[in-house]
């Protein structure tokens, strides 16, 4: 009996030992397979030591009247590093950090930029000679010759002749009702032309000296920054970006004609009160910072440059060397902004800058306020007063056609008073504008 009781004993001890590891023996294989697989995709590497960044070398060409520019340290360089989805396979990526020697850098090949068939056509316009043979500039030096003008207006149109509306026209008759004796050259394919030419007649009738030309770009820009800049624009190694390129050449155009030929640059927008025979080397401040009194903003809509004049040469390279066409502004306002803004206006460059009242006595954002008529005395007061004060502060208004395009002219506005005061013909109605 005993002998059975202790059979029956060892029997149960077996089978708990026997449950006990048939129980852990996953729990042992999966421990197993953990510490295999931590084995399989630990890998030791040597890395080279950890070496402090050096900073690239900037080359900053200081020319004469620019502010000293502060060189920076290696401990004010920002460093960012973008993280790719690896694209090679383990291998390449071993044997790579494994030999610190070795390095790869994967650069995109640069495609030429490729113009549609009308920017196309536009570029190569008129890029040797204008009618009748004559190239741009000898055309130009022929008409200054035979005009006499005391002053030289340069304006420039873009678009289509169909575009063109009273309120330029009007713009035209405010720069001869104000310097009748000044030569206004319109630089405009459109206008080029006999349809154009047929516009413009009146003006020629009255004895005014005005001349149309197309723009020779290859000729206008040769001997500047500008040339290389649009040389590597119609091969296609600068992207025009988004903003009109339209807008962007009238930019560079404005500042090259100036640089060339010397005189006074407006906008088709702004409208002329007084005559400029006394501004010289002149630029307008858009906005002022009312703390300081000093500008904020400048604008290119207004340029009054003498010939050859060191400045304009600094807006031209500016223009070359940071040109972005995604950005509204950055190759027009905002360009002779940060020029201005980094030489000091000493003995070589010799210039002013002029208060807001003297170019743009309103800023964009009220423009339309100056083309609403009184609804009561209040408004009529206010509407004498600031006419009274644009009349004698103001050289030009700027309407801010972007702003204002759709604008109706109100009767007993300051702009219907305005047009009074600067038209010719005066047999446009204000509906028109």
């Amino acid at each position: 009996m005993f002998q059975m009781s202790k059979l029956y004993h060892n029997f149960h001890h077996t089978k708990n030992s026997v449950f006990s590891f048939v129980f852990l023996l996953p729990l042992f294989l999966l421990l197993l397979l953990a510490c295999n697989g931590f084995s399989v995709f630990y890998i030791n590497l040597s890395v080279p030591a950890k070496t402090s960044p050096e900073p690239a070398n900037l080359l900053l060409e200081i020319l004469p009247g620019d502010k000293p520019v502060k060189k920076l340290s290696s401990s004010s360089v920002m460093y960012a590093v973008k993280e790719e989805n690896p694209s090679l396979n383990l291998k390449t990526h071993l044997s790579l950090l494994q030999n610190p020697n070795i390095s790869m850098v994967l650069k995109p090949k640069k495609q030429p930029h490729r113009f549609s068939p009308q920017t196309l056509k536009a570029l190569q316009l008129r890029t040797t000679k204008t009618a009748k043979g004559f190239t741009f500039s000898t055309k130009l030096r022929a008409f200054f010759q035979n005009s006499n003008c005391k002053l030289r207006f340069f304006m420039t149109w873009i678009s289509s002749l169909h575009s063109l509306s009273h309120r330029e026209l009007l713009v035209i008759e405010s720069v001869f009702k104000s310097n009748p004796k000044a030569c206004l050259v319109i630089v405009s394919t459109s206008l080029d032309s006999p349809k154009g030419n047929a516009v413009l007649k009146p003006f020629l009738n009255m004895g005014f000296n005005l001349i149309t030309v197309s723009p020779d770009f290859g000729s206008i820009f040769k001997h500047t920054y500008a040339e290389t800049w649009f040389n590597r624009l119609k091969t296609g190694n600068i992207n025009p970006g988004e903003v009109s390129l339209g807008q962007n050449l009238s930019n560079l155009l404005r500042l090259v004609l100036l640089y060339k030929y010397g005189g006074v640059y407006i906008d088709t927008d702004v409208i002329v009160l007084k005559s400029f025979n006394n501004l010289s080397n002149v630029i307008g401040a858009q906005s002022m910072k009312i703390e300081t009194k000093t500008w904020s903003r400048l604008n290119n809509a207004v340029l009054i440059f003498d010939k050859h004049h060191p400045l304009l040469y600094k807006f031209i390279q500016e223009f070359a060397l940071t040109f972005d066409g995604n950005k509204w502004g950055h190759n027009g306002p905002y360009l002779v902004s940060r020029v201005v803004g980094r030489v000091t206006n000493g003995p070589e460059f010799n210039f002013t800058v002029l208060p807001p009242p003297a170019f743009y006595p309103v800023d964009w954002s009220r423009i339309r306020s100056l083309f609403r008529g009184p609804n009561n005395w209040i408004q009529s007061d206010w509407l004498r007063r600031k006419l009274e004060q644009i009349r004698r502060q103001s050289y030009t208004v700027h309407l801010w056609n972007r702003q204002s395009k759709d604008v109706r002219v109100e009767e007993g506005s300051i702009v219907h008073h305005i047009i009074s005061d600067c038209c010719i013909f005066c047999n446009i109605s204000t509906s028109s504008l």
